[in-house]
Order: structure tokens, then C-alpha cells, then sequence
């Protein structure tokens, strides 16, 4: 017959027991933690550069109320971990945005909101040198490995129809080529109400630009959602 063990062996295996269980247990929430982080919001922020003009810029509005502010809080109020950085630059045209691209769009970057043309149809640019700089940013932009989402403009009406058929369909044909989002016109919704535009007619008050933000918002969490996609996801045991 075995020899009775005595109270203090068995209390220092159960102690063992308990510590060894303890140990498992962290691990299988450390690891379980993990592979939630990569595959969820609380992952590290989702890195987005808007791209653009005064409309991005946020033109004589207060720091707060631009395109870029607006929408990281309405991301964030529906449970997204992102980081909206505002490289607008006022009166900037598709040439002055390809030729600072490399140093306002950093490493790390994972999406880009690309928003130009504007300025080139009220200076009257021809659309094809429109498209040709349009599409060298795309371009560059998808050679990095950067999800992109063009948002359309649309041409003044007094520059012709001629001018509208070669201006407007660059957006359709940049997004198809690339495979990128589109978003069919920035300013919809805004353009034509004076209570959602500066007393110029052309730039969205701070107001109008909530508008932009809440039209777009589905589109961008299209985007979104193709950048977790890349992103590495821990396999679980």
C-alpha cells in the first residue's frame, strides 16, 4: 500500500497545478489578444492619407472642420481605428499634387483619398494633361502597394460640352484602369445649396463639409475594409 501523502504535498502540487493552469490560460489570451489585434480596429491605426486640394485643405474654415478632421471622427465614432492625414494644399492642380506626391504621401501610408482636378478645370487645363497627371499619381500610388479612392470632379458648365465629355469621364476611366474606389463627384450633395458654401460659391463651409463626409463615408469604409484585407492575420491554433 502506498504511504498517505501529507497535507503539505498536496497542497504544494495543487499550488503548481494552479500556477501551471494560470500560465495557459495567459497564454491562450495573450495569443487570442493577438490575432484579434490584427484582424480588428484595435490593430494598429489604419493609415490614411487625404490627397487634395483647398477642398481638402479645409479653405478658411477652422482647423477642425476640414475634410480630413471631419472624417476621422466620423470613422471613429462608428468603432474605426484610423489616421486621416491632411495633405491638402489650396489652389493645388493634378501637376502641383504629382510633383510633391513622394514627400506628402510618407511610408506606411496604406490609403490614399485622392481629390485634384478642380483647379484644373476652372484654369481651363486640357483634360488630356489632366489624365496624364491624374494617372501618373494613381499609378505611382498602386506601385507602392496604396489603396486609392478617386473622388470625381465635374467641369464647369461654361467651359462646354466638349470640354465636359474629355474632363469628366478621367475619373470613371483612372478607377477601372487601376483598380481603384471611386467616388462619382466630391461635392455632391454641397455645390448648388449657398447655406453649405463660403460666401465665394465654391468652398463648403464647415458644415458642408460634414455633408461630403457623411455622403462618402460608405465608400471610404469600402476602402477600409481593402486595406485589413492585406494586413497580416495570425492563424489560430
Amino acid at each position: 500500500m502506498k504511504a498517505k501523502q501529507s497535507a503539505p504535498t498536496l497542497a504544494g502540487q495543487m499550488v503548481r497545478l494552479l500556477a501551471l493552469f494560470n500560465l495557459w490560460l495567459a497564454i491562450v489570451v495573450a495569443l487570442s489578444a493577438q490575432a484579434a489585434a490584427l484582424d480588428s480596429s484595435d490593430a494598429a491605426p489604419i493609415r490614411i492619407v487625404a490627397f487634395g486640394d483647398s477642398l481638402t485643405a479645409g479653405y478658411r474654415l477652422k482647423p477642425s472642420e476640414a475634410f480630413p478632421v471631419q472624417l476621422a471622427a466620423a470613422l471613429k465614432a462608428k468603432g474605426y481605428n484610423v489616421d486621416v492625414a491632411n495633405a491638402g494644399v489650396s489652389g493645388d492642380t493634378t501637376a502641383a499634387g504629382l510633383a510633391r506626391l513622394d514627400w506628402s504621401v510618407p511610408d506606411g501610408t496604406e490609403a490614399v483619398i485622392l481629390e485634384l482636378g478642380a483647379n484644373d478645370a476652372l484654369r481651363g487645363i486640357a483634360p488630356n494633361v489632366t489624365r496624364t497627371n491624374l494617372d501618373a499619381i494613381v499609378k505611382k500610388l498602386r506601385e507602392r502597394k496604396i489603396e486609392v479612392l478617386v473622388a470625381g470632379m465635374k467641369a464647369p458648365k461654361n467651359l462646354g460640352d466638349d470640354y465636359e465629355r474629355q474632363f469628366e469621364p478621367i475619373f470613371v476611366d483612372l478607377a477601372e484602369q487601376y483598380g481603384a474606389l471611386r467616388y462619382p463627384f466630391f461635392l455632391d450633395g454641397v455645390v448648388l445649396d449657398a447655406k453649405l458654401n463660403l460666401d465665394d460659391g465654391m468652398h463648403p463651409t464647415g458644415e458642408g463639409v460634414g455633408v461630403i463626409v457623411s455622403r462618402i463615408l460608405p465608400t471610404v469604409e469600402q476602402l477600409i475594409e481593402r486595406v485589413r484585407a492585406k494586413r497580416p492575420v495570425l492563424a489560430t491554433p
